[in-house]
C-alpha cells in the first residue's frame, strides 16, 4: 500500500545514492544535466511543465524511464499552473508534453497515468498527481532492481559483456535498466569485463556511461561503434545488454541508433543478446517495429560547425534503430525473463501476476 508516509521513506532512501538523475525537493523538479556530464555535475531546476517539457527534448533528462518519471510530475507542475491561472490550457500543455520525444512509449504512459487522476474531479487532485508521479519514480527504481537480478540470473560466471548507450540510473529513475544488470552481475562477481560503445554523436556511453559505471567502482573498457566486429572476434564476448525505448507487440525493440548493428553483428558471432526494459515499455498497441515512427534530430549534432555555409553537404541524423524480435535472446521485465521473445510469449508474460 502505497501510503503517502511510506512514499516519502522510500524516496528518501533514494536520494542516498552518489547521485540522483531526477529529484524531488521544495515542489521543484530537479535534473541532473547529463548534457554536461561527466565534466560537471549541474542540476536544472523545473517549476512548469514547458520548462520540464524542453528539458525532455533538449536531452536534459533521456532514457525512456526517466522521461516518463519526468513527465509524471510535469503533469503535476501543470495542474498546479492551471490551478494558478485560469486561461491555462492544461490540454494543450499535455499535448505539448507527450509531443516531446515521441518514440519513448514511456513518455505517453506516463501522462495517460496522470490523465486518470485529472479525469476524476477531486479536492485533492493536486496532492493525488505528486503522490502517483512519485510512485511511478520509486516504483521504476524497484522495478530495475528487480530485473537487474533476474538479467544477472542469465550470466555465467567469468563473462565479458557490452553495452551500448545509456541504460542506467541516468536513463531511470535510479540503478538502470542494461545497468542494472551488470550492477547486479558485478556484484555476483560474475563479470569479468564491461565494454561500453562510445554511442555517437551525443557520446553517451563515453560521457554518461562510462562515468556511471566509474561512480560505482565498476571498471569498463570504451570502444568506438567501428571495433565491435573486431571486439566480437577477439575478446570473447558473451552478452549484448541493451534498454529499450519501445517494445512493440511482437518482441520488435526500438533503441538508441546503432543497437540493431549490434544484435546483427552478436548473431554472426554468436553473442547472446539481452534488452532490459520495465513493462511501461511495452507498446501492444503497436504491432511491429516497422510501424514506429524513427525521431530524426539536428543535422548539426553530425556536422557540428564544420558545414554550417556549404549546402552541399547535409546529414541524415535518426537517433533510434529497429532491431528485429528475432535477434533478441532474452527480454527482461521486472515480471522475469522471457526467451527468444515473440508476440504470444510477450502476451502470456504480460498475463504473469
Amino acid at each position: 500500500m502505497y501510503t503517502l508516509r511510506v512514499l516519502l521513506n522510500r524516496y528518501w532512501l533514494m536520494q542516498q545514492t552518489p547521485f540522483s538523475p531526477i529529484r524531488w525537493h521544495d515542489n521543484h523538479l530537479y535534473l541532473l544535466d547529463q548534457r554536461l556530464l561527466p565534466e560537471k555535475q549541474q542540476e536544472l531546476v523545473c517549476q512548469t511543465l514547458e520548462q520540464a517539457a524542453t528539458a525532455i527534448s533538449d536531452l536534459v533528462v533521456r532514457g525512456a524511464p526517466a522521461i516518463g518519471i519526468t513527465a509524471a510530475y510535469a503533469v503535476y507542475l501543470g495542474f498546479r499552473q492551471s490551478r494558478q491561472d485560469p486561461a491555462y490550457d492544461l490540454d494543450a500543455a499535455l499535448e505539448f508534453l507527450t509531443k516531446a520525444r515521441p518514440t519513448a512509449v514511456n513518455l505517453a504512459w506516463a501522462v495517460s497515468e496522470q490523465k486518470k487522476i485529472l479525469q476524476v474531479e477531486s479536492e485533492n487532485t493536486a496532492e493525488m498527481l505528486l503522490v502517483n508521479a512519485k510512485k511511478i519514480h520509486v516504483k521504476d527504481i524497484e522495478h530495475n532492481q528487480l530485473m537487474g537480478d533476474f538479467g544477472a540470473e542469465l550470466i555465467k560466471p567469468g563473462s565479458r559483456v557490452l553495452t551500448h548507450c545509456n541504460a542506467g540510473a541516468l536513463a531511470t529513475g535510479g540503478y538502470g535498466t542494461a545497468l542494472g544488470v551488470i550492477r547486479s552481475a558485478w556484484a555476483a562477481q560474475k563479470l569479468e569485463c564491461v565494454f561500453a560503445s562510445e554511442t555517437r554523436p551525443w557520446l553517451q556511453g563515453l560521457r554518461l556511461t562510462a562515468w556511471e559505471l566509474a561512480q560505482d567502482g565498476i571498471e569498463v573498457d570504451v570502444i568506438t561503434e567501428g571495433a565491435v566486429s573486431s571486439l566480437f572476434s577477439q575478446q570473447n564476448i558473451q552478452w549484448v545488454i541493451v534498454g529499450a525505448d519501445r517494445v512493440c507487440a511482437n518482441g520488435d525493440v526500438i533503441n538508441k541508433v546503432g543497437t540493431a548493428n549490434l544484435a546483427i553483428l552478436a548473431r554472426h558471432y554468436g553473442v547472446s543478446f539481452m534488452v532490459v526494459a520495465p513493462l511501461s515499455t511495452i507498446d501492444t498497441a503497436t504491432e511491429s517495429g516497422e510501424l514506429v515512427p524513427i525521431e530524426q534530430r539536428e543535422q548539426s549534432e553530425i556536422l557540428g560547425t564544420y558545414y554550417q555555409s556549404e549546402n552541399r553537404v547535409s546529414a541524415w541524423n535518426p537517433v533510434f534503430d529497429l532491431t528485429p524480435a528475432g535477434l533478441v535472446s532474452a527480454l527482461v521485465t521486472e515480471k522475469g525473463v522471457v526467451l527468444s521473445p515473440d508476440k504470444q510469449k510477450i502476451t502470456d508474460h504480460l498475463r504473469l501476476k
